[in-house]
């Protein structure tokens, strides 16, 4: 049985990801991602470098846009197959994915405007990647399929494995044919981090052959997690004195549900003022209900709170932002406040009006919780930028500028590490993705000289035999 598999994203890149296993005559694509950063977003209008139509099924790890994101103009491109994933992927990329084209319509939009005024021409034809008419039509395309319940495709045996990354997320293994023999080949999703709020910890495997791996932090250490709420604490308490208003740009899936996890300990504990604290992005709003639907994929820790009668997700003073009148309204309050808001990376969402009205006033935070993608605009504030432009105008950068590095969702070098080297035994080949070059090669390093099994970081378009 030939076996190849080719890397059509999140490689050399941590955005993207995608990946085409063919089989003899079967085509199985794992993820089919959305890029992020700017370098390589025009990649999200070409043609897929294979023909959609020719896809038998997607296997998706987890509903965050740079794994899902494309699926809509997959389906509009000609693929008619099946979309398998944990039932809590399914309720959160139908959200993701509706805001995604719905985004790329307002957009598009605006952005025509303010050409028309400016008498502006652009060199780049802008046009939606996908319509919201092309999302609903992919979300018949789903198939639920729970941990510990293997998929038959064929001759292939298909698990998902808790990844501990966001709610539903999960590790995937396929099990091949080989003669008398198979092969299992394990790809990881975004792995998670161990003993984080509300999830259950990432599955430690005991044997692959092929492994697909992701390095977000391959080359990088977090922070100790229980300095997290310490680490908020203290910025919104000097902000506060400060008399300015914090601003977070947030995950609508995961981070923001962790941080009123955090918010709500903080305040139970009197430790930060009961600051009114808004949650302006009704994708989170909606995510936050997947929550409430799915308390099977909670932690211990988090059970025992509902055990309760206390939801993780829920304090007093929270607001849940749905309309545009709501989200306008926040910018006219004097006192301070804290705002969470959408997208983490700052690419698009309210969060940049409420960054266009606080991040001239030094007397304001904005507090990033999340990974930056290199070319994001969240990368380029991170990065000391005295300039920022929004909405066509130029803004000066005078607001304090801080990071929380121990709330991210993906393990940190030594998780990762943890994580590969549970194997008993060792892989054939580890395939290094889905991280920045200097991460990915790190880990590839790392994983060749300390676990002693061949490991690479394969490039855009990059194809290989399993043997």
């Amino acid at each position: 049985m030939s076996t190849r598999l080719s890397f059509y994203g999140a490689a050399g890149n941590v955005t993207g990801s995608c990946y085409l296993l063919e089989i003899d005559r079967q085509r199985i694509l794992v993820d089919c991602g959305m890029y992020q950063e700017r370098d390589y977003r025009t990649r999200n209008w070409d043609p897929f470098p294979f023909t959609p139509a020719d896809v038998d099924a997607v296997l998706l790890t987890h509903a965050h846009v740079d794994h899902c994101g494309l699926l809509p103009k997959l389906v509009r491109d000609g693929f008619k197959g099946r979309i398998y994933c944990t039932s809590a992927t399914v309720d959160i990329a139908r959200i993701i994915l509706l805001d995604s084209a719905r985004i790329q319509e307002e957009d598009l939009k605006h952005k025509r405007r303010r050409h028309e005024r400016a008498g502006k021409t652009s060199p780049f034809e802008y046009e939606p990647i996908y319509t919201v008419a092309d999302a609903e039509a992919t979300l018949s395309h789903f198939t639920e399929n729970d941990f510990d319940q293997t998929l038959t495709l064929g001759d292939l045996e298909i698990d998902f494995h808790v990844a501990g990354h966001i709610l539903g997320s999960a590790s995937i293994t396929i099990k091949i044919p080989n003669g008398k023999e198979s092969r299992t080949l394990l790809f990881s999703g975004d792995i998670g981090r161990w003993e984080t709020p509300i999830l259950k910890s990432p599955t430690e495997f005991e044997d692959a052959d092929y492994v697909v791996m992701e390095s977000t932090y391959g080359n990088r250490s977090h922070e100790a997690q229980e300095s997290v709420p310490g680490a908020i604490a203290d910025v919104i308490n000097q902000t506060c004195e400060a008399g300015g208003n914090v601003v977070i740009p947030s995950f609508a899936v995961e981070r923001t549900q962790e941080l009123l996890y955090h918010l709500s300990g903080l305040l139970e504990q009197g430790r930060i003022p009961n600051l009114v604290t808004f949650v302006d992005s009704p994708m989170a709003t909606r995510v936050t209900e997947v929550f409430r639907r799915h308390l099977e994929y909670f932690d211990q820790e988090a059970k025992e709170l509902l055990e309760r009668g206390v939801h993780p997700c829920d304090f007093p003073n929270l607001h849940l932002c749905l309309s545009v009148a709501q989200s306008k309204a926040i910018n006219h309050i004097k006192n301070s406040c804290i705002i969470i808001a959408g997208s983490g990376m700052c690419t698009g969402g309210r969060v940049k009006h409420h960054l266009a009205a606080n991040i001239s006033r030094p007397e304001s935070t904005v507090l990033f919780v999340g990974y930056q993608a290199v070319g994001t605009l969240g990368r380029i504030i991170l990065e000391g930028a005295e300039k920022i432009r929004l909405f066509g105008e130029q803004h000066t950068m005078r607001a304090r500028v801080d990071r929380i590095n121990g709330f991210s969702g993906h393990a940190d070098r030594e998780e990762l590490h943890r994580w590969i080297d549970a194997l008993d035994r060792k892989p054939r080949h580890v395939f290094v993705t889905h991280g920045e070059p200097d991460a990915s090669q790190a880990l590839s390093e790392r994983i060749s000289n300390e676990i002693g099994c061949p490991a690479t970081a394969p490039a855009y378009k990059d194809g290989v035999v399993l043997e």
